[in-house]
């Protein structure tokens, strides 16, 4: 695969999955709506994968060492992984009661993640649980942060 697309996927691929699943989980926590939570994975699949996508066009551009086509073609990458990746966790959404649906897609994050990481770890013959053990620690703690702010914002700022 292209350095430029490699780029691109992987940084949209995996802020897909923890930005997604923060946002989920916190919304979730703090609302309890279902309308909320679809709104939310919407906006970060559209809004937040255009944001990404030009926070990697500007980086690479920065850079003053790729072509423009490359730059392209990281930024193209970056925002469709994200994008198409995002709205993945909408599919539970329609299948389940709402906490199974937080619960599913957070398994399914978690997956995704992980299978991410072991893929990675072996391209670089790195030690797989070294880096997905980092990855699924930076993850939960995203989760666990915004779950719990989700319960502060909904207790003390009603």
């Amino acid at each position: 695969m292209k350095e430029s697309l490699k780029v691109g996927f992987s940084f949209g691929f995996t802020s897909g999955i923890v930005t997604t699943l923060g946002l989920m989980v916190g919304l979730h926590s703090g609302t309890h709506s279902r309308l909320a939570v679809i709104s939310g994975i919407l906006t970060i699949a559209i809004a937040d994968a255009f944001s990404d996508a030009l926070g990697i066009h500007i980086s690479e551009e920065s850079e003053n060492k790729h072509s423009t086509r490359e730059i392209w073609e990281a930024t193209v990458s970056t925002f469709l992984s994200k994008f198409m990746l995002s709205s993945t966790f909408i599919i539970p959404l329609f299948l389940f009661e709402l906490s199974t649906a937080i619960m599913a897609a957070v398994g399914w994050g978690i997956f995704l993640l992980a299978l991410f990481s072991v893929l990675m770890a072996k391209r670089q013959k790195s030690r797989w649980w070294n880096v997905v053990g980092e990855h699924l620690l930076i993850a939960s703690v995203v989760i666990f942060v915004t779950h719990y702010l989700g319960h502060f914002c909904q207790l003390f700022l009603r």
